[in-house]
């Protein structure tokens, strides 16, 4: 059965730093890429960061690009989002999500292409 699990969310302050991780079973990284996207509340789900079945392709969405870094340990099938310098607008349930991919060094961050997701991680962002 194929799951996906989010855990690490937490209440931090501003400038602080988090890391989620994303643990994957019943599917292998080495055929789907995982974007992590996230849902504030009143607002619609975003994209955030994605990366491919190579490992050496990944993007992340301008508006926490160089503060999140996503990367992945293959050996525990495990991707996770390191997020440093929070902001409170980064203040959302965070998601992964899984999609099966024949292009070595693809990703997307467009939420329709993903199959598989995860149950959500709180972030809270405030002082």
């Amino acid at each position: 059965q194929s799951q996906l699990v989010e855990s690490g969310g937490g209440s931090v302050q501003p400038g602080g730093s988090l890391r989620l991780s994303c643990a994957v079973s019943g599917l292998s990284l080495n055929y789907y890429i995982i974007g992590w996207f996230r849902q504030a509340p009143g607002k619609e789900r975003e994209g955030v960061a994605c990366i491919s079945v190579s490992d050496t392709s990944s993007y992340t969405e301008d508006y926490v690009k160089g503060r999140f870094t996503i990367f992945r340990d293959i050996a525990k099938n495990t991707v996770y989002l390191q997020m440093n310098s929070l902001k409170p607008e980064d203040t959302a349930v965070y998601y992964c999500a899984a999609d099966r991919t024949s292009a070595y060094y693809y990703c997307s961050t467009n939420e329709a292409e993903y199959d598989y997701w995860g149950q959500g991680t709180q972030v809270t962002v405030s002082s």
